[in-house]
């Protein structure tokens, strides 16, 4: 969904697992839907960790513990890996979450992730274990993110990191804009580089 980008502040939901694939976060079965309706993929999202066989929630998974919630997922070291399925960047977005917080991504999830209005946020290993472990003691616990400034700040320590993003895609998120947007609002200097170079 599009919306712009300035300073996000929310508490989190902890996925402390390293190597979640993409088939973890949305199951190979839903690529077959024919809707790219982000609710659909976002009540589908870690859907083998999420719900028993019987289709009933699992309550010893943290999604369906009614303690955590918000805007942001703090989740383990390389996540996204496996298939490069844009359906699991669709299904972190419908469900909700701005914000993915990790230790490493990977690339091609990434992307996906921040051309779907996601900002993934990459943070040292050490930050990361703070993090879960403020979120383990208070689950009420708050971080917020700073788009313009780029820092990620554990509200409960007052520690803060810097994180990188490229400045096209900061660009696009401040703006609410995707790759076509950013085109169509440059339309008519496109239009007028064109004349003047005919």
């Amino acid at each position: 969904m599009k919306q712009k980008f300035n300073i996000i502040k929310s508490t989190c939901v902890p996925l402390p697992l390293e190597n979640v694939d993409t088939d973890q976060i949305i199951p190979a079965r839903f690529l077959k839907a024919t809707t790219k309706d982000e609710k659909f993929y976002g009540d589908n999202l870690f859907c083998d960790w999420r719900f028993n066989a019987d289709g009933t929630p699992n309550a010893g998974f943290v999604l369906n513990n009614p303690l955590y919630g918000g805007e942001i997922l703090v989740a383990g070291k390389n996540f996204g890996s496996g298939s490069s399925r844009e359906h699991a960047a669709w299904a972190i977005a419908g469900y909700g979450f701005k914000v993915v917080i990790s230790s490493f991504f990977a690339d091609i999830h990434k992307n996906n992730e921040l051309n779907n209005f996601v900002l993934p946020v990459v943070v040292s290993e050490a930050f990361l274990a703070e993090l879960f472990d403020s979120i383990a003691k208070d689950p009420a616990t708050e971080v917020t993110v700073d788009v313009p400034a780029q820092t990620v700040t554990n509200m409960a320590t007052g520690h803060s990191e810097h994180f990188d993003i490229n400045g096209y895609k900061k660009y696009c998120l401040m703006n609410a804009l995707d790759d076509i947007d950013f085109l169509l609002q440059s339309k008519d200097k496109i239009e007028a580089w064109e004349k003047a170079n005919a």
